[in-house]
């Protein structure tokens, strides 16, 4: 297992979901980073669900106790780089996950994820749980 892990939103909504096997994995971390790209597509989620307000409170607690990485000029640069990579493979992923990739790049952390597509992205270790 890798020692520091950025989870994709994904992996954060089993967590959220009470998954045994996510809230294990995620314990056993020396650390864990939440993107702030996850926490935009969470609360997008909440919004669109019946539980409006209960689950965008779960999002904030969460967010509350997490080291948050927030995008800068950095990932940027990251970004454009990993997102002319894949175009010139013919192989693009959703521009949020691009996001999420520069974010681990950016700061050597391992992707914890359950989505295939980020394969795709050179230079990123990919976990999965």
């Amino acid at each position: 297992m890798a020692g520091s892990l950025l989870p994709d939103t994904n992996v954060v909504v089993a967590l959220l979901a009470g998954d045994p096997e996510t809230r294990d994995f995620l314990t056993q971390a020396e650390m864990t980073f939440l993107p702030r790209i996850v926490i935009g597509e969470l609360y997008y989620g909440a919004w669109k669900s019946r539980q409006k307000e209960a689950n965008s409170s779960r999002i904030d607690a969460l967010a509350a106790k997490s080291a948050v990485l927030p995008v800068d000029a950095v990932t940027a640069w990251h970004f454009g780089r990993i997102k002319s990579a894949l175009g010139a493979k013919g192989r693009p992923i959703p521009e949020n996950d691009i996001w999420i990739a520069a974010l681990a790049k950016q700061y050597g952390l391992s992707l914890l994820t359950r989505d295939r597509h980020f394969k795709e992205v050179d230079g990123i270790e990919i976990v999965s749980v």
